[in-house]
């Protein structure tokens, strides 16, 4: 009997653990097209002609970043993320570096918005597409 368990430990650890992995690789996977759509859209602002282009650039953003769910999501501000997640920040919970990686993002996109010259605004973009890429 011991040996028949012995012999069937790995098959019922493997059948497991796969399950676990793959949803770890999807959430991973969940993240990076929000990020990646988010990034997007700063490297949009950094573009934008015009303050109010800039903004609704950081808008989406912040969408990105916080999802449907998020008390910044600004429902008035299209949602390119949508279908993608719940937001990237609620999508890395657990993994401390992402999270703060993308609430430093946030931070920064926010403070874009708040910005009155143009200027001003395309450096809180360059600022957030610069830490959205980072890794």
């Amino acid at each position: 009997m011991a040996k028949k368990f012995i012999r069937w430990l790995p098959i019922c650890l493997l059948a497991v653990a796969l399950p676990i992995l793959a949803q770890a690789a999807d959430s991973d996977s969940t993240v990076s097209k929000q990020v990646g759509t988010a990034s997007a859209h700063a490297g949009m602002a950094l573009g934008a002609a015009d303050l109010k282009t800039v903004h609704a650039h950081l808008h989406h953003v912040i969408n990105c970043l916080v999802g449907p769910s998020g008390k910044e999501f600004d429902a008035q501000e299209a949602d390119p993320c949508k279908g993608q997640g719940q937001g990237a920040i609620v999508d890395a919970k657990g993994d401390a570096a992402s999270e703060s990686r993308l609430h430093a993002a946030l931070t920064e996109a926010e403070h874009g918005l708040k910005s009155t010259t143009l200027d001003g605004a395309h450096a809180d973009a360059q600022q957030v597409l610069t830490t959205l890429q980072a890794k």
